[in-house]
């Protein structure tokens, strides 16, 4: 209490935005032209190694998040955002290197989708206003085929895997693509029916 017999005010609590789990989503992103550069360098091996750094850093930055209670909506951007960046990224990579080598394993539109998807999702959650991303399954469901997708096609070449055929992955990102723009329409026509009700 003051001289004037009025209560102090608590000090104000500072939100931290520098803790250990987004350092660890600011690695992952910090590693996205890294990846990038391997993959256009036809450095697999290097890719290979990044890719996994990247996979771990995926896991670390939430399960740290959640033991040091310093979950936040900030948090959430950036993870979201880090994944978004580093698979988009790469896979542009490793689509733009087939038009070189004449193979046709990743659709060249599908980093691009990956970006609208992220934008879409990133707007529609009013993130720029602090509020937490909404994911759903489909979603969440798509953010890990991106990251198969690509390490199945870094690892392909990093291992000298000639047994996997370039013909079923380019199938099942195909299936991807068409799953993320089914998620972008569900998310489209579910904020459409949330703004006529």
């Amino acid at each position: 209490m003051n001289e004037s017999g009025v209560g102090d005010s608590p000090p104000a609590i500072k939100p931290r935005w520098l803790t250990t789990a987004n350092v660890i989503s600011l690695a992952r992103l910090a590693a996205t032209p890294f990846s990038l550069a391997a993959v256009l360098d036809g450095n697999w091996r290097l890719a290979a190694m990044i890719f996994a750094g990247a996979v771990a850093s995926d896991f670390l930055d939430g399960i740290v998040a959640r033991w040091r209670g310093t979950v936040s909506s900030l948090g959430g951007v950036l993870d979201h955002t880090a994944d978004a960046a580093f698979v988009a990224v790469t896979l542009w990579g490793i689509a733009y290197l087939e038009v070189g080598t004449g193979t046709d394993v990743v659709p060249g539109i599908l980093p691009w989708f990956i970006a609208l998807a992220f934008l879409q999702y990133f707007f529609d959650s009013k993130a720029l206003a602090g509020q937490p991303l909404r994911t759903s399954w489909l979603g969440r469901s798509n953010g890990i085929a991106y990251y198969v997708v690509a390490g199945t096609v870094i690892g392909k070449n990093a291992l000298g895997l000639d047994w996997l055929p370039d013909e079923a992955i380019y199938w099942v990102a195909l299936a991807v693509l068409l799953s993320t723009l089914l998620s972008m329409f569900d998310r489209l026509r579910a904020l459409t029916k949330l703004r006529t009700d």
